[in-house]
């Protein structure tokens, strides 16, 4: 049984923690929507996890990671209460970066970030924007002790919690965590669904 840490991210974690995610959303729907060919998907995911984590999550001081002597097997990005939505100056100076990094697919990206935004809970909360484990780790506990190290922290704060999920596969793990569906986000032109989750406070 591999030891697993839980720490803080840093910016040398960056590389690594963005081929965990690449990996761990290789197939999931909402990603497969937005770029629908393999190789290219692929390719651009860890450039996509990287820029999400260096301009949008990182100097909130939520992103975690799950690590063994492996490496890093997991990785989560939290945005604490109040800090989920980019202000109009972080827009202007990812939307050249999102655009390098998923090309045509940025309009496809666009559209499920409005939609996310549009259904929003307006409330103070913590906001889990993304999480996901190596599928190589995947049952060995390193999404589960993520889980438990943030929500512990959100418990003692008696802070709620909120995420989306886009793989329906993944709700009751979500549910086994406190949190409940809230609704379903339609995305367009064909698209899956989000699945918006709400955890009350503890």
């Amino acid at each position: 049984m591999r030891e697993i840490q839980t720490r803080a991210a840093t910016r040398a974690d960056i590389g690594d923690l963005s081929q965990t995610l690449a990996r761990a959303f290789a197939d999931d729907p909402v990603m497969k929507w937005m770029i629908p060919d393999d190789q290219v998907r692929r390719r651009r995911l860890p450039r996509l996890f990287a820029a999400l984590t260096k301009y949008q999550h990182l100097d909130h001081g939520g992103v975690e990671v799950a690590a063994s002597a492996d490496g890093i097997g997991a990785a989560a990005l939290w945005d604490p209460p109040g800090k989920w939505q980019q202000t109009r100056g972080d827009e202007l100076r990812t939307g050249p970066i999102m655009l390098w990094t998923l090309g045509t697919a940025v309009l496809r990206g666009q559209a499920a970030a409005e939609l996310m935004k549009k259904h929003h809970p307006e409330e103070p909360h913590w906001y889990l924007a993304v999480i996901g484990s190596d599928p190589t780790v995947r049952g060995g506990g390193f999404g589960q002790a993520l889980m438990r190290s943030r929500l512990d922290r959100v418990d003692a704060e008696h802070a709620p919690a909120y995420l989306e999920s886009s793989n329906p596969v993944n709700v009751p793990y979500y549910e086994r965590f406190g949190f409940e569906v809230t609704g379903e986000m339609v995305l367009p032109n064909g698209g899956p669904s989000l699945i918006p989750m709400w955890r009350q406070p503890r």
